[in-house]
């Protein structure tokens, strides 16, 4: 199985967040998507907006008209801060057989050497380096130092080209706390869920 392994806050998902992993799943031809949201990312020590149980509501809403995307709490029952090289590591160890990827944005990419273990989350799975049309190149030497030569080749390979997304979670999170017109940029099973909990009502 080719799995891919896509991590983040989430807060809320979006149609962006979809839109990648569908680009993915096209263009890697993977079986399946786990979306794992985080717990507390070291690089937003602030952590999420809203509560765990809200963010994962929302990310089963958002996956269940996929059936090949499944959401997976390794990180939230974990909780702490989650760092990617143990949660593949911890795949790794129930999916032994699985060909395991990394889905990230040029911009997290390009931060990858600052994270924790960066030299085994690309040993544990290829990442797949998502350009976005509106974006520069992805930087594939700033890891040359971490990861064989060869490596780095088979990554490079693997990037994806997604078109332009102009939102981010920060935005919705924005133009709902100041009446703005945000239901179009999530599904409409979260937008539902939004309002009837009352998220992001404040920034």
């Amino acid at each position: 199985m080719r799995l891919g392994i896509f991590g983040g806050s989430f807060d809320p998902v979006h149609k962006g967040h979809l839109l990648l992993a569908d680009c993915c799943c096209e263009q890697a031809k993977l079986d399946e998507v786990w979306f794992v949201p985080t717990a507390h990312q070291p690089l937003k020590p602030a952590g999420p907006q809203t509560s765990n149980p809200h963010r994962l509501a929302m990310l089963q809403h958002a996956c269940a008209p996929r059936t090949m995307y499944k959401v997976n709490t390794i990180e939230l029952d974990r909780g702490g801060l989650s760092y990617s090289a143990e949660t593949l590591e911890a795949i790794h160890a129930e999916q032994p057989d699985a060909e395991l990827f990394f889905l990230m944005g040029a911009d997290s990419w390009a931060d990858l050497p600052t994270w924790h273990r960066p030299d085994e989350i690309c040993r544990l799975a290829t990442p797949l380096v998502v350009h976005r049309a509106e974006t520069t190149e992805p930087n594939f030497e700033a890891l040359h130092p971490l990861v064989s030569a060869e490596r780095l080749d088979q990554i490079r390979q693997h990037q994806i080209e997604m078109p332009p997304t102009p939102i981010s979670s920060s935005q919705i999170r924005t133009l709902i706390a100041d009446g703005g017109d945000w239901q179009n940029f999530v599904p409409a099973a979260v937008a539902d869920y939004i309002d009837q909990h009352q998220l992001y009502a404040t920034a």
